[in-house]
């Protein structure tokens, strides 16, 4: 066992450092941000034993229940320290007998620990999962079935539930993980650019053509030099970049049972699209014109006029922007192919290891963590909470502050939909060499291969990861 435990472990950190997705990006791709953790590329992780009540699960007799427990707890975002603490000194002085023993770990180091701690059948009993890797992980029987606790304490008209789907075992329907909000990718669009340009601000049903004559509009050479100071749009091969056009194009990366990478006519009309906005149009730049400006600086600095990323993003624009200039959120246009909007968002969620000594526990705390105790001063600006009373508050939509018109991620949220997350998704969205989807794509947006050629490869290495799990 323990050198099938070592043989798991040392793929899995060989694996990770080839293709994590928060990581720096290679020389000639422009660097990821630092953001929700739902884009830390899969690596493969531990196995680990088939999922079984841990002993501690018995009904504990009446003497035991004020025991003294400690639970060990981690997440991922250094910057959301301060407040996650306020939550757990609440949390603690609601139940004198349980203590948190609370660490932060930022990412990529936060899933290279948590891979160390499951290989050393170490993990702490609560953790911060990301979409991008639940699917493996309940796979591989890390994480503790709380079917059983959402059913009895948790009242569905009061969460967002839409995006539980995402957190649920795919054969059994069962949750793993809680989440504690959830994110939608969005564009960011400057006003001051767009009103510059004379043109309308974006707007629900907008099309590919109403937003490349935006993006023509506020594609600007100041000094008729041929260079250009300021592109209408940008992006890269990232997949928060990318894939809402698909969606918006109804579209999809896999086939319908989620088992193959399977790009469809939509998927690569999308993604011509976006190529011949470098290539053809010359509104966007290609991504190694950006290299050395991190990804979530170019449109804060007034480097584009247009930028498609998760809404997260909200609380770094206000701290970069400041009052350099007016912008705001929108919804991505409809392609040709679009018969209804699809928003392409996911959670971050609250995980158990199933190997906690004290699940109850355990889940007493991440009910705790993501209902009406979280209150708005202790979410993150641009997510979303999970409990929908503290969404709907005056509080959340922030009219004080930009973007204006915050309410929008609430209607946006009714139209989240796809996502084409599955066991190994870092593997085949990521690096990989180079043949991940994120690089493929990278090598078409900069000049370096065809688009054909690149989806050619990525196709075959996705389904060499998939075939893995679904044989």
């Amino acid at each position: 066992m323990k050198s099938q435990k070592l043989f798991t472990f040392l793929s899995f950190i060989i694996v990770l450092t080839m293709l994590l997705g928060a990581c720096a990006a290679p020389a000639e791709k422009a660097p990821v941000a630092e953001e929700s953790a739902a884009e830390e590329s899969a690596a493969e992780e531990p196995a680990a034993a088939e999922e079984e009540a841990p002993a501690a699960e018995e009904e504990a007799p009446a003497e035991e229940a004020d025991k003294e427990i400690t639970l060990r707890y981690f997440m991922w975002d250094p910057s959301f320290e301060e407040k996650e603490q306020v939550m757990i000194d609440k949390f603690m002085a609601a139940n004198p007998n349980i203590t948190i023993d609370f660490e932060t770990v930022g990412t990529p180091d936060y899933w290279t620990k948590l891979g160390a701690l499951s290989a050393a059948d170490d993990l702490p009993c609560v953790f911060n999962m990301s979409a991008g890797y639940v699917d493996q992980w309940i796979m591989d029987g890390l994480l503790y079935n709380i079917q059983d606790y959402v059913d009895e304490g948790i009242n569905p008209d009061e969460y967002y539930t839409g995006v539980f789907d995402v957190a649920r075992d795919k054969n059994t329907g069962d949750m793993h993980a809680f989440p504690f909000a959830f994110v939608e990718t969005v564009m960011f669009y400057n006003k001051d650019a767009f009103d510059a340009a004379g043109v309308a601000y974006p707007e629900a049903g907008w099309t590919w053509d109403d937003f490349l004559a935006a993006a023509q509009a506020t594609t600007v050479d100041n000094e008729s030099d041929g260079v250009v100071d300021q592109y209408g749009f940008w992006f890269y091969g990232r997949y928060a970049h990318i894939e809402s056009w698909i969606y918006q194009n109804n579209g999809n990366l896999l086939n319908e049972n989620k088992t193959r990478f399977e790009a469809d006519a939509n998927a690569l009309e999308a993604l011509g699209f976006l190529d011949s906005l470098i290539h053809e149009y010359g509104v966007a730049p290609e991504p190694k014109e950006m290299e050395g400006v991190r990804q979530q600086d170019v449109f804060p600095l007034g480097m584009a006029a247009m930028w498609v990323d998760g809404a997260w993003n909200i609380n770094g624009n206000r701290e970069n922007i400041g009052d350099s200039f007016n912008w705001g959120i929108a919804p991505l246009p409809r392609g040709p192919q679009a018969e209804t909007d699809k928003a392409y968002g996911w959670p971050d969620s609250v995980a158990v290891a199933a190997n906690c000594a004290h699940p109850d526990e355990a889940w007493q705390f991440v009910e705790f963590m993501t209902g009406p105790e979280r209150t708005i001063d202790l979410t993150f600006g641009g997510k979303v909470p999970i409990y929908k009373p503290v969404a709907l508050s005056e509080e959340f939509l922030e009219t004080d502050q930009q973007p204006a018109n915050k309410d929008f991620l609430l209607e946006w949220a009714d139209y989240t939909g796809p996502t084409s997350f599955t066991p190994g998704w870092g593997e085949w969205r990521g690096y990989a060499d180079g043949a991940g989807l994120e690089g493929q794509l990278g090598d078409v947006f900069n000049g370096v291969t065809d688009l054909d050629s690149a989806m050619k490869n990525v196709t075959e290495l996705a389904n060499t990861v998939l075939v893995r799990y679904y044989p």
